[in-house]
């Protein structure tokens, strides 16, 4: 799908706002603290369901007003497409075509995007929820029906996670009958998302070493080893014997929900060893080769969000980052100029000093000067 034009209504700082976008790229520039971010936010949000930030939906909603609604449309296909969020605190409300899904989760698949975000280099540096997270998030982009996958891990964990804490450290015959049920479902679920991350991160990793290649200029190998939680053949027979000390700590101590990644560039720990540039390139990379293998599968590029990434690369990394982006449908957003060469084939100046109306609002501009686009916030 491409997108043609978002808007905006009680979302974040905006009251309303609408922006047209370029079927090729589009650069949106300003100062920070204006609200480019959020813009970029919105279209990940009508993809995913969820923040890039990893907040809560109701914290997207404007203060003081009790819904937010986002808006898409475009072409897919040489169709029309609309798509419409309705966020309430509490639930999200989905349709497309001005039909009502039945199932918010039906959404994913119709619009698919890659984001890259300062943010990025806690996928290297932090602890391993991230980086499972960009596993996952893969995973379903490739197949939105592994989305139930997912859903399933997390209630299984839940229920489990509450009987343990019930229990206070002691089972009586009908709690561990149950307990048997929820691991059951655990070991199920559990091995086969594991078995869906490890064949993920091989087809993933010769693709971010040849990434890496690109924005770094060197010809680094990058080694992905997946680390399973439990030592035992499987995960049923693991959680039989974590059974003493789930129950006495409360809480399910193996399964993917504790798995990690480690990252090798050549043979050095990638989180410990590496400088930061070195780690800042790795996270981009990891990007850019999730963004190739979509564009690989699925027969099209998903939609790639730049969040002020230029301000942590040097000129020459930022260049190669951009040269390496194709034919997608991009949008970017940026506190510093774009490296000499870099022509978008839209550039808008977020003015967030500048007033509009009575209600004081930033003004995204076009390159003509024209304040053809109104933000209110």
């Amino acid at each position: 799908m491409q997108l043609r034009t978002v808007w905006v209504k009680d979302f974040r700082s905006y009251s309303e706002f609408e922006l047209s976008l370029h079927p090729g790229f589009t650069a949106i520039i300003g100062p920070n603290g204006v609200g480019k971010t959020n813009l970029l936010e919105a279209i990940y949000l009508l993809s995913t369901l969820k923040s890039f930030r990893g907040v809560p939906t109701q914290n997207l909603i404007c203060h003081g007003a009790d819904r937010a609604i986002v808006r898409a449309d475009g072409l897919r296909d040489g169709r029309e497409v609309l798509v419409e969020l309705e966020l309430v605190k509490g639930r999200t409300r989905a349709q497309v075509n001005r039909q009502k899904l039945s199932r918010t989760r039906d959404l994913l698949g119709a619009l698919r995007v890659t984001i890259f975000a300062p943010d990025d280099l806690a996928l290297v540096k932090e602890g391993p929820g991230i980086r499972r997270d960009l596993v996952d998030d893969l995973i379903v982009a490739l197949d939105p029906k592994a989305d139930a996958v997912c859903s399933d891990l997390e209630r299984v964990l839940k229920q489990r996670n509450a009987l343990l804490r019930q229990a206070a450290g002691r089972l009586d015959d009908s709690a561990e009958a149950t307990l048997d049920v929820w691991d059951s479902k655990l070991a199920a679920v559990g091995e086969h998302l594991t078995v869906r991350r490890e064949n993920l991160l091989s087809d993933l990793m010769p693709r971010v070493t040849e990434a890496y290649r690109r924005l770094s200029g060197e010809m680094v190998e990058v080694v992905a080893t997946y680390v399973r939680s439990w030592s035992a053949d499987t995960l049923a027979q693991s959680l039989v014997e974590s059974r003493v000390n789930d129950i006495r700590r409360g809480v399910s101590t193996v399964g993917p929900h504790r798995d990690d990644i480690s990252l090798l560039l050549g043979s050095f720990d990638s989180r410990t060893e590496a400088s930061q540039g070195e780690q800042r390139t790795l996270a981009l990379a990891l990007r850019l080769a999730g963004h190739a293998l979509l564009t690989e599968r699925l027969g099209e590029p998903p939609l790639l969000l730049l969040d002020d990434v230029l301000s942590e690369l040097d000129d020459g990394r930022a260049r190669a980052l951009l040269n390496s982006l194709g034919g997608s449908q991009t949008v970017m957003t940026s506190a510093t100029e774009l490296p000499e060469g870099i022509v978008p084939d839209r550039l808008l100046v977020h003015k967030g000093g500048d007033l509009v109306g009575e209600d004081g609002v930033g003004d995204l501009v076009g390159e003509d000067g024209v304040g053809d686009l109104v933000g209110k916030s």
